[in-house]
């Protein structure tokens, strides 16, 4: 490995800024951001039109409630993403988070490093050597900071804890409100499954939360690049915020990759593994990655809701009877979040490897 430049964070975990790789004229890109090749999206004339629609006010009125939660379950059964409009959370908020994701990412390299990535660790900032990567992977076009937000006592010390005062109460008012979103959001998916709510409440109350921020740079050949690699999320649901409106998400469907557009001020919701494993696949987690373009800086705030650390991952009881026999594996949710940041992310492998053999 090549001695890092002055103040370039480079590491067999973690690897370099690509804000600071773009501080001089790039005349060529870094052959380890490079991919030999990548399936090109299809492109749409209205893609914003691909995903459905919940509107949660419909949830409220007595006439349009079960319609609205028969479009919620044939979403999460045959899309696995949905765009989410009057969730609840304030556009002022919204604009906050914006300007103080702006500050972080803007903030000088040193600063950032004190929330690098460590050794063996996954939370910080930086991008993670996950195994099998390198030196055959490539790696992602973007700069991240993850960590895990919940139980509290899980919190790494040097992270949250450490953010400028104003971007940890801004995220701190925001994971709340996400919080309450997603519980909300379980209960309205129990109810379509027809399961009882506390079936979903007494596995996902108080459990594992994280969050990552994402810049995505512009890139001068966004082509040959990947802003994050194809994968389907290890979760219960994820909820996307595209913070300054720049498109990048792209979906699997039926074999192909189409370009998703938001509407203005929805979050992007999507059935994760573990939701897949908890219905015994009656839901389905969708693979999907991230783009980079050449102009516009893009970022994102993907927050992440999953099972207390104490529950085991496998389909809910109230799903399985002869007819219908279990689909996937027990796991409890500390050995399953082990696996999953022990495995190379591809796809949609780890859940493969949670399906019981015929």
């Amino acid at each position: 490995m090549e001695t890092p430049k002055k103040n370039v964070f480079v590491s067999s975990q973690s690897v370099i800024s690509i804000q600071e790789l773009q501080q001089e004229p790039m005349k060529t890109l870094p052959q380890n951001y490079v991919l030999s090749k990548q399936e090109p999206p299809t492109p749409l004339p209205h893609a914003n039109q691909l995903l459905p629609t919940i509107d949660m006010n419909r949830f409220a009125s007595m006439e349009e409630f079960h319609l609205e939660l028969h479009k919620l379950h044939s979403a999460c059964q045959h899309w696995g993403f949905f765009q989410l409009v009057n969730h609840g959370v304030s556009t002022a908020l919204l604009e906050k988070l914006k300007h103080e994701m702006e500050g972080f990412f803007k903030l000088p390299l040193e600063e950032k490093m004190k929330y690098k990535i460590r050794t063996g660790e996954v939370e910080g900032y930086g991008s993670v050597a996950r195994p099998g990567t390198i030196p055959e992977g490539k790696l992602d076009w973007a700069d991240r900071f993850y960590m895990i937000t919940n139980p509290v006592h899980r919190r790494k010390p040097y992270l949250f804890p450490e953010l400028p005062s104003s971007l940890r109460s801004t995220l701190d008012t925001y994971m709340l409100e996400l919080q309450n979103l997603g519980m909300e959001l379980f209960g309205l998916i129990a109810k379509a499954l027809k399961i009882e709510a506390k079936e979903m409440k007494e596995i996902f109350e108080d459990g594992m939360q994280s969050v990552r921020l994402t810049l995505y740079p512009p890139c001068p050949q966004p082509e040959l690049v990947i802003g994050f690699t194809p994968h389907s999320d290890a979760t219960g649901i994820t909820i996307l915020n595209q913070v300054n409106g720049v498109d990048g998400l792209q979906i699997k469907r039926d074999g192909i990759w189409y370009p998703v557009s938001f509407l203005p001020d929805a979050l992007v919701v999507n059935v994760g593994d573990i939701l897949e494993i908890l219905s015994n696949g009656i839901y389905n987690s969708i693979e999907h990655r991230a783009a980079v373009n050449s102009e516009k800086e893009r970022m994102s705030i993907a927050f992440f809701i999953n099972p207390k650390f104490e529950a085991e991952v496998r389909p809910l009881p109230s799903l399985i009877n002869q007819q219908n026999p279990p689909l996937y594996k027990r796991m409890g949710m500390e050995e399953y979040v082990k696996g999953f940041f022990s495995r190379k992310l591809d796809g949609k492998t780890y859940l493969n490897h949670m399906r019981v053999e015929p």
